[in-house]
């Protein structure tokens, strides 16, 4: 009976600690990217350390403005309109975005249905590489790493740039010291159910 017993409560604790089946935040949150979608691609000026600060920081001026011109918008070719309309304005928001940064650096900001992107893998799903409508801001040369996201439908929560989100792709130490412990437990979870396996059986 009391090994019976033993058993039963070591298969309770393996069916409802132990991550069976568990996805990654990747697998669960990619997106099919609709036909018709606009994107938004930057480009840094190089691969520098600096270079690529400053492309964050203009992606996230750029991104925050946009997605509140196109959350209402139910329709590609509203978005479309819209947008082609008010690049000046992002023009000018790359601009304060660079001299609040101290840069006076040159940049063009172009808008079109052929602007090349990269192949990237997000979770289980590849988007291809292709020619694509999009809003391309070019920082200084262009020569270092790209971001990008969908401008429309809005999906720049996902940065499809790194196959992650954006929240992973901005990590701090203390996510992965976190996932560390949460590791370092699972394995104690199951060294002591083996423990329970083998006394049963002993």
């Amino acid at each position: 009976m009391k090994n019976s017993v033993l058993l039963l409560f070591s298969l309770i604790i393996l069916i409802t600690v132990l991550p069976w089946g568990q996805r990654s935040e990747a697998d669960v949150d990619y997106q099919v990217i609709p036909d018709e979608a606009i994107r938004l691609r930057i480009l840094a000026d190089s691969n520098d350390g600096e270079d690529q600060r400053i492309k964050r920081k203009v992606r996230d001026q750029v991104n925050a403005e946009i997605t509140e011109w196109v959350k209402d918008l139910t329709s590609v070719e509203s978005a479309r309109q819209l947008i082609e309309a008010r690049l000046p304005e992002l023009e000018v928001i790359v601009e304060e975005a660079l001299k609040a940064e101290g840069k006076r650096s040159s940049f063009t900001v172009d808008y079109g249905e052929n602007v090349q992107f990269p192949t990237k893998l997000y979770g289980s799903y590849i988007y291809p590489a292709g020619e694509y409508e999009a809003v391309l801001i070019t920082l200084g040369k262009g020569n270092g790493d790209n971001w990008w996201c969908v401008l429309f439908p809005p999906l720049c929560f996902l940065d499809f740039s790194n196959g992650t989100s954006v929240a992973e792709a901005e990590e701090t130490p203390s996510d992965n010291e976190e996932d560390v412990k949460e590791e370092k437990e699972e394995k104690e979870v199951k060294f002591f159910v083996v423990e329970i396996w083998e006394s049963l059986f002993s």
